[in-house]
């Protein structure tokens, strides 16, 4: 088969989910941080993850997103075919979603290759990313599920690791290593051991495979999850999918893909990675987007928001304003204001990854009118 054929039967799909909690009170569950530009490029995270993958799987891309967002997709998303857009009723974590994405394009085609790409991920170079998804569909056509493997910078405990075996040998993909297993977020010690010893990647949660071997997985490690997408997606375009949808989804267990399906296909030997030659970050939190705006290289201070009214006088940090209301920071380093109608947050740098824990209090204490 030669490898123009190889890349017709990709399919990229691309998890919309997740609220994003550390990035409160910009990121809601009614405008989760998918939905932002958190660089300041111009482009939402879905916009320029819809955009990468568009000249690998042309129109043959599929979002899965929760019922809420469907008009703000579709807004940002207008070439999205209706029938490719994948509604959930509520969410099931992502076993549940890319599942479903995998069970509908199987009875659409049981031949496809299927890509899944997070929806708020911060990729660059963009062709690097591009290349390493065309060796992966390569690798897949083997009949391998292939993750993506980034590279790490630093000793990270906020990433699960992939510790690779050998390589494939493979000549559509030279760079191709088997998987031997995938390991959960480290402490900071293990981390470190880890970047020592070489041979582990970060998982980023990037998916490529046959859509039949990922539903094999699936199916023999959590089969009553299997058994309800697969009744779900036979009568996705016919009028029984809302009862079959109301009646199915709220049983069906939630799990992580990592759980469901990789963790078990790797201890088999069916799992493969191709590393990524990119730079790539997932906007964890308000520090992150520091990192990321171009604006950070010419100033101490990230600012953004469409006419955001910030002076600073020998202060430092990241202010995303929401708002006309004028912040002024003066002699303050590393801080981080999030300035919206309704909620506003002080915090630094530092304890960026600590603003999860107020989103949590504040739902226990019935807060919910701002989450």
């Amino acid at each position: 088969m030669r490898p123009d054929d190889v890349l017709k039967r990709f399919y990229s799909v691309i998890p919309a989910g997740g609220v994003g909690t550390r990035l409160w009170p910009l990121s809601r569950a009614a405008a989760p941080k998918f939905l932002h530009d958190l660089t300041g490029s111009g482009s939402t995270l879905i916009r320029a993850t819809y955009a990468r993958l568009a000249p690998l799987s042309g129109g043959r891309t599929m979002v899965v997103s929760g019922r809420a967002h469907r008009r703000a997709v579709m807004e940002q998303l207008p070439e999205l075919a209706a029938a490719n857009l994948v509604l959930e009723p509520e969410p099931k974590d992502s076993a549940a979603a890319i599942g479903l994405a995998a069970a509908i394009l199987h009875y659409r085609d049981p031949s496809i290759i299927m890509g899944s790409f997070a929806a708020d991920q911060v990729i660059h170079p963009v062709e690097a990313f591009q290349s390493a998804v065309r060796d992966a569909v390569h690798v897949a056509a083997e009949g391998y599920i292939v993750t993506i493997g980034i590279t790490p910078t630093h000793a990270s405990t906020g990433f699960g690791y992939i510790r690779t075996a050998d390589p494939l040998n493979l000549a559509s993909a030279p760079s191709a290593f088997a998987v031997a297993d995938y390991v959960e977020k480290p402490d900071e010690g293990t981390a470190a051991s880890y970047l020592a010893t070489g041979g582990y990647h970060w998982n980023a949660g990037m998916f490529v495979a046959p859509v039949d071997l990922l539903l094999k997985h699936l199916e023999a490690n959590e089969p009553e999850l299997h058994a309800g997408l697969m009744e779900i997606a036979a009568v996705w375009g016919t009028p029984a999918r809302a009862e079959t949808v109301q009646r199915v989804w709220p049983s069906l267990p939630k799990t992580a893909i990592d759980y469901a399906v990789a963790e078990p296909a790797a201890a088999a030997g069916d799992v493969a990675m191709i590393p990524g030659g990119f730079s790539w970050d997932d906007v964890g939190d308000f520090a992150a987007i520091g990192r990321l705006n171009a604006a950070a290289e010419m100033s101490d201070l990230t600012v953004l928001g469409e006419g955001a009214r910030v002076y600073s006088d020998t202060a430092s940090g990241v202010v995303v304003s929401d708002t006309k209301r004028v912040i002024a920071l003066i002699g303050i380093d590393n801080v981080v204001v999030v300035d919206t109608p309704d909620a506003l947050l002080v915090t630094t740098k530092e304890h960026a990854q600590q603003v999860k824990s107020a989103v949590e209090h504040l739902r226990a204490s019935g807060d919910i009118d701002v989450l």
